[in-house]
């Protein structure tokens, strides 16, 4: 009978091979921020590598909401929501969301990830098909195979391929899940196409607008409304709270029945304590400046023009995206985490995203805009990543 393999070994193994490989991840801590200045390891960084894409996080009346909820409903969401979690701040939050997507309803839940599962496994089981965008966030990938159902994948922004995969597995019900906007790419999904090709096959499409909400679309509403999807056809939506929206948590928007449907049986819902009430005010603050708020997208499309113009006149091919999302590939992994470190030698935060996140041979430099960034930060970073690419590679910068 063969001897057990031992955890221990097995777990410091895989970590010399992530350490050969360049892929070993380590935690970063922030001990104060400032706008889009961040204190770590004692010294002051330009964070170009978060998701507050409209300078939400810190507004004074985003962190008001909070401080004043809290101070009135104390830190706990107390239990689930169908048990007694559900406060009137969770119940505000959800119809000024349902309202400004122009829907009938939505469902608050605890992160981008758990309604993610929350969705495929309340609607999809054995017997079903998930066809995915290759490049979807781990959570829709993890989220197909815990339901139990069929996994399809389809090539990256492929409309066609996702319709041959769908024609592919007829029988049960059927979901079409893709992001809007790609978190490593920063490109978007085309989103006409694919609700044309989910309406031909009866599938109910799913978009996971995380990196969309707020920054896409009229009133920020997001990479379904930049589509004009409200009219062609009304997908499921995913919303997060803790990208654009500077807070915590997630929202599903869609359809009356199966908003109902999700709120009765998604495990990650029923089974789980229900967000602190004064997340959802703040989060509900956020919202409302989001939608009248209409400089902040603007300010932030002047600084991803600004960016790609610098990066283009200084030789750097940036990845395809109008989205604050602007990757510049490097190839290799230990290429990547040099000019991260050599950015941050220079008082820029910027991450190396390496594989599984992205693809072999693609790691990259994930740089992040928010509209609280300064023209005059954007064009610092450029002469520093220029200035890394003579110091670490003369004869050539990183390639698209």
């Amino acid at each position: 009978m063969p001897e057990r393999e031992r955890l221990g070994a097995r777990i410091a193994a895989q970590r010399e091979r992530l350490r050969a490989q360049s892929r070993l991840r380590t935690r970063r801590t922030v001990a104060r921020r400032d706008g889009v200045r961040a204190e770590v390891d004692g010294r002051w960084l330009l964070n170009f590598c978060g998701n507050d894409y409209l300078g939400l996080a810190q507004h004074f009346q985003v962190g008001n909401a909070l401080q004043d909820a809290a101070a009135r409903e104390g830190v706990g969401g107390g239990a689930s929501h169908l048990v007694c979690g559900h406060h009137a701040h969770h119940a505000a939050l959800e119809r000024e969301v349902a309202d400004w997507l122009q829907v009938p309803r939505a469902l608050l839940l605890g992160s981008g990830y758990a309604a993610n599962l929350a969705v495929l496994q309340a609607l999809l089981g054995e017997g079903d098909v998930c066809v995915q965008d290759r490049l979807n966030h781990a959570s829709l990938i993890d989220a197909a195979r815990l339901a139990g159902c069929r996994l399809r994948r389809y090539p990256h922004a492929d409309p066609e391929g996702a319709l041959r995969q769908l024609r592919a597995a007829p029988g049960g019900a059927a979901v079409l899940a893709t992001d809007g906007v790609f978190s490593m790419d920063g490109d978007l999904a085309p989103l006409r196409a694919l609700a044309l090709a989910a309406h031909a096959q009866h599938a109910l499409l799913y978009v996971d607008d995380a990196h969309g909400i707020g920054v896409l679309g009229p009133e920020g509403r997001g990479s379904v409304a930049a589509a004009r999807l409200d009219r062609l056809a009304r997908p499921l939506q995913l919303v997060t709270l803790g990208k654009a929206l500077g807070g915590y948590g997630a929202i599903v928007a869609g359809d009356e029945d199966l908003i109902e449907h999700l709120a009765g049986t998604a495990r990650p819902y029923v089974y789980t304590t229900a967000l602190p009430p004064a997340l959802a005010a703040a989060a509900l603050a956020a919202v409302r400046l989001a939608r009248r708020e209409h400089w902040r997208r603007e300010r932030l499309q002047a600084l991803i023009a600004r960016l790609r113009a610098g990066a283009a006149r200084h030789g750097f091919d940036l990845l395809p995206s109008e989205t604050p999302i602007q990757p510049l590939v490097c190839g290799d992994d230990a290429t990547a985490l040099a000019w991260s470190q050599a950015l941050e030698a220079a008082g820029f935060w910027v991450a190396a995203i390496r594989p599984p996140t992205v693809p072999e041979g693609r790691a990259r430099l994930r740089i992040a805009l928010s509209a609280a960034h300064a023209d005059a930060e954007v064009d610092a970073l450029v002469e520093a990543l220029a200035a890394a690419r003579d110091r670490l590679a003369p004869a050539a910068g990183p390639r698209a």
